[in-house]
């Protein structure tokens, strides 16, 4: 393995690559017999292609097909490259939300969790998050990675980490079961929990899912614990609307940083809040570029669509521990431009389709 491949995939939290060396890197270190996962050593042989050779720039990536659907069958052992040697710092196994059939997974590692998390915590600093608070978090944990980069980002940037269960399957299994009346009162079960936390606890920072944020924000008591205490509400999971988001930052939380984050298990991450937008705009959402980024297209042609025009969100991951490129995701957003020197393009305007892979999409507490 070129000593230059392993430098370019390690670099320093604080130094991002040159993004057609990454893609090279990656390509060195996925597919080549001593370093790459079984998954994707064996998926090459299906290709017309040699990545080693003919994917030079991230401009290549289309060549690759969407293989993220394969990712719920596939061995987690399988999706570990064989360059982290017999014992890979493996931090959980991870599973999307299921919300179209049978869930997908992921395997996430240490050296990634920290790329992220680091990058994560300079947007928070960027958005005056405080530093050294608790933090408590109102997202699913179990074997959805929201929950596991929670608890590092209120560890890291915070303090301690308060958490209440949260299954979103079950919502969902309620709603499409046409049980909505019992899915109210469950996610009415979440917002008790949260304030008996509230009320015991000095909590700065508050995650949360909007749906829920809403419901905290109809009990006048529980919108003045947070008035009281939160300094900072990260929200995410799905779309908070400009109106919204302008009623929260101005009236209902008006001594409050709102900062939202847009992700997903397949992207193993989120991209974060644009800093500086004005308090009556919709989000505006930068990935993790050059290793996460984003393409806004038609599904149909997987061309982008202009700045400005609405399409599907493109998402391609490429990082020392995990590969996965042109995962067409379930969400459609309106296109932005990137900030200076990112490739990929920004987002705005996070909703889901209503089907995806044949199912009905169901938010649920999302």
């Amino acid at each position: 393995m070129p000593r230059a491949t392993t430098q370019v995939l390690d670099l320093p939290l604080d130094v991002r690559p040159e993004p057609d060396e990454l893609i090279q890197a990656a390509m060195e270190w996925h597919f080549n017999p001593d370093t790459g996962s079984r998954f994707w050593l064996e998926r090459a042989k299906t290709l017309p292609f040699d990545p080693r050779s003919d994917v030079r720039t991230h401009e290549d990536l289309k060549l690759f097909p969407n293989v993220a659907a394969e990712l719920r069958d596939v061995r987690a052992e399988d999706l570990i490259p064989r360059g982290y040697g017999q014992r890979p710092d493996v931090i959980g196994v991870f599973e999307s939300g299921g919300t179209t059939g049978a869930p997908k997974r992921v395997v996430l590692l240490q050296d990634w969790l920290q790329r992220m998390v680091h990058w994560s915590n300079t947007n928070l600093d960027a958005h005056g998050f405080p530093a050294g608070a608790d933090w408590l978090g109102l997202v699913p944990t179990g074997p959805h990675i929201v929950g596991e980069c929670f608890r590092r980002s209120a560890t890291s940037h915070g303090r301690h980490g308060f958490t209440i269960d949260l299954d979103p399957r079950w919502v969902k299994k309620l709603i499409s079961g046409g049980r909505g009346a019992d899915a109210d009162t469950y996610a009415e079960h979440l917002i008790d929990q949260a304030a008996f936390v509230l009320r015991t606890q000095d909590i700065g920072v508050l995650t949360i899912t909007p749906p829920l944020l809403e419901r905290i924000a109809r009990r006048d008591d529980l919108a003045g614990l947070v008035n009281e205490k939160v300094r900072a509400i990260r929200w995410g999971g799905t779309q908070l609307d400009p109106d919204s988001r302008y009623l929260y930052k101005t009236e209902v939380f008006p001594k409050t940083v709102l900062c939202g984050n847009y992700g997903s298990t397949m992207i193993l991450g989120f991209a974060g809040e644009r800093p500086g937008l004005p308090e009556d705009a919709g989000c505006v959402f930068d990935s993790y570029s050059p290793y996460v980024t984003f393409s806004v297209v038609d599904p149909e042609t997987l061309r982008p669509v202009a700045y400005g025009d609405r399409g599907r969100v493109l998402v391609h991951h490429i990082s020392k521990s995990f590969f996965l490129p042109n995962n067409l995701e379930r969400d459609v957003a309106t296109r932005i431009e990137p900030l200076a020197g990112q490739i990929g393009d920004a987002v705005a305007d996070i909703a889901p389709v209503a089907a995806f892979e044949n199912e009905t999409v169901i938010e649920g507490v999302y």
